[in-house]
């Protein structure tokens, strides 16, 4: 392009320029991106360009007036993007989705946590938009004509070249890049954030096609895959609770690193220390949740399934066919009910625990709720044990029900007067403040325990209690540090996933209490429970195994493609020695990475075919109902 050319499009290129420098400056300060090598570094800072180039390129078929009118919009536009992910990942670690933008339902609810997130510093995202504004009333920046036909192909030819200069690096750095849906931080490393968004919505209109093209042999496979990785359930605890009640306890955002742990001379956890010395604990226990954090840990442990990589199955999937823990017992007699004092429509669970076949959901309504008793979110931790365990006492026994805690939300706000334990004292208030709620979590569950001894429900039950997600996000590694004593490499970072899983049998557990290092996760609850029960489930689809067996094989796999064996670890491409915590032969690690790249895209081909239609039933009938279906919408 001649310089005659680019004085047309001075603005436009400025414009470009600012946005391309202020994303790096993202990349490198708000994101925690790993970059291992030059060319990482290289592609992390050209990978902007292409897209900047084409969304302020389209200024170019405007009339001379608009053009930069156009250009500064698409920038304000741009930034807001830009800065919507800096939010989000501020305590999810992750990028927007599609999916998690038609969550709009819960953003009322959100309230403190997304005001929290924000920075003064975000403020100077907006420099540029300022310079630019300035620029825009300039006659050096007011073109007074456009860009021939071929000056514009000129232009997005070089768009194009840019794109796929990025794309064939990217390639040749990692192989099959595309297929790695699930890795969101490899995507945005290699094709940027804005071509990410892009990709995302390509995905979106993919899986949205998936339920309408699926039939019965969609899942042949996958039952295959299923029916050949089942494993015997324990000979010696296989129905050693049949007919009790299940009383399961879904910690929030609670971590196995403050387990056993002191501060101060102080115990973070003295109640559940106590108690796993009165039953089954598992501390190589990894929560696998993604985008639908709560709500994905919920979808876990009824279904045996895993969580979708992009949003909550909770909203996308909420109309599915599934064969959750709820409809199961119900064929045993049991009466299933959840206990949540937060609005009913949060995470669309009105919705969906109808769908997995729940007889009563106890929400908010269900509470007496006041200032003086709540914080945060809303009900204090205490007063939801002591008033569910009323309602726990009416329920028709036996039963399967679910409490899910409060108290320690992000970000994480307690009273004064509710302080158990001092704050943690460093560069991070999240982590200081995340201490005390922790404490003020496990008073709760002490007593519930105290509560529920007084009624006859407890000597008839098994409770079973796990962290339903990770609290403390990776923007928290400096004070993480500090707190363990060690740096948080990638291996370390994937060992801070661990959550507590307690399984409490009140006159089993206490005569014999067992601590488990079996590798394990939530996708294993479910099988653990119907074993516990002397219910089989061989028949169902379900990716987990029964924890107590003695087949269970030692591996669990994560949201994000990592995955844990008994002596490896692998994460973000590397493989770890568990024992060193240092890296090894990538041969080690290999004989599991099909399986874990299997059971996940298994998974979410079950939930976005909405195959659980098809089994268990006449599939010639589903079939033609699901071809009559779609003949009419035509």
């Amino acid at each position: 392009m001649r310089k005659k050319s680019f004085s047309k499009i001075s603005y436009l290129l400025l414009a470009t320029l600012f946005m391309w420098i202020k994303t790096y400056v993202v990349y490198k300060t708000s994101f925690d991106i790993k970059i291992e090598n030059f060319t990482q570094e290289f592609i992390l800072f050209i990978n902007p360009l292409s897209f900047l180039l084409l969304i302020f390129g389209i200024g170019l078929f405007m009339k001379e007036k608009n053009r930069n009118r156009f250009i500064f919009g698409a920038s304000i536009f741009v930034t807001g993007l830009l800065l919507a992910n800096m939010v989000f990942y501020r305590f999810f670690n992750d990028f927007l989705t599609i999916p998690v933008l038609f969550q709009t339902s819960n953003m009322g609810d959100l309230g403190s946590s997304i005001s929290g997130l924000f920075l003064p510093t975000d403020l100077l995202m907006f420099v540029d938009i300022a310079v630019l504004f300035w620029l825009l009333k300039k006659p050096t920046f007011k073109s007074s004509s456009q860009l021939t036909r071929k000056e514009r192909s000129a232009y997005f030819l070089l768009v194009a070249a840019v794109f796929f200069f990025n794309l064939g690096l990217a390639e040749t750095e990692r192989p099959q890049l595309l297929t790695r849906s699930f890795d969101r931080e490899m995507l945005v490393k290699n094709i940027s954030v804005y071509n990410f968004h892009i990709y995302d919505v390509f995905l979106q209109s993919k899986t949205s096609a998936q339920r309408a093209l699926a039939d019965s042999n969609s899942l042949t496979e996958i039952e295959n895959y299923v029916n050949a990785n089942r494993k015997e359930p324990s000979q010696d605890l296989n129905g050693i609770a049949k007919g009790r009640n299940v009383i399961l306890i879904s910690l929030e955002s609670l971590q196995n690193f403050v387990i056993n742990e002191e501060l101060n001379g102080q115990e973070i956890t003295p109640f559940l220390n106590d108690l796993i010395k009165e039953s089954y604990y598992f501390d190589n226990f990894y929560h696998q949740t993604g985008q639908g954090k709560t709500s994905d840990s919920e979808f876990i442990v009824d279904n045996s399934l895993y969580p979708l990589g992009r949003g909550a199955v909770y909203f996308t999937n909420s109309s599915n066919e599934y064969t959750a823990s709820p409809e199961i017992l119900k064929e045993y007699g049991y009466y299933s009910s959840i206990f949540h004092a937060n609005n009913k429509s949060f995470w669309n669970r009105d919705i969906m625990y109808d769908t997995l076949g729940y007889d009563r959901f106890f929400d908010v309504n269900d509470y007496e709720v006041t200032q003086e008793n709540s914080v945060g979110w809303g009900l204090k931790d205490v007063d939801f044990m002591e008033q569910t365990v009323q309602h726990i006492d009416e329920l028709p026994q036996p039963f399967y029900t679910r409490l899910i805690t409060l108290t320690n939300h992000f970000p994480f706000e307690l009273g004064e007067e509710d302080k158990m334990i001092e704050e943690f004292d460093s560069n991070s208030k999240t982590l200081n403040q995340y201490i005390p709620t922790v404490r003020y979590m496990d008073e709760a569950i002490k007593h519930f325990f105290e509560k529920l001894k007084q009624t006859d429900v407890y000597e008839n039950s098994i409770i079973i209690l796990y962290g339903d997600h990770y609290g403390i996000s990776e923007n928290h590694n400096v004070a993480m540090e500090k707190f363990i004593g060690k740096e948080i490499t990638p291996f370390e970072a994937i060992q801070l996933q661990r959550v507590p899983f307690i399984v409490h049998i009140p006159g089993v557990t206490d005569k014999n209490p067992q601590t488990f290092t079996k590798v394990a996760g939530q996708v294993d609850i479910r099988p653990t429970i119907m074993s516990l029960l002397g219910i089989d489930t061989s028949e169902q689809i379900q990716f987990g195994t029964d924890v107590f067996s003695d087949e269970k094989l030692s591996f669990t796999v994560l949201r994000d493609g990592t995955f844990i064996t008994e002596n490896n670890l692998y994460t973000r491409g590397v493989c770890y020695d568990k024992a060193t915590g240092e890296e090894t032969d990538q041969a080690v690690c290999e004989p599991y990475m099909e399986k874990a790249k299997q059971e996940l895209n298994y998974s979410d081909k079950i939930i976005y075919g909405d195959l659980l239609r098809f089994y268990g039933k006449d599939a010639e009938t589903v079939d033609a109902e699901q071809k009559k279906s779609t003949t009419e919408s035509k």
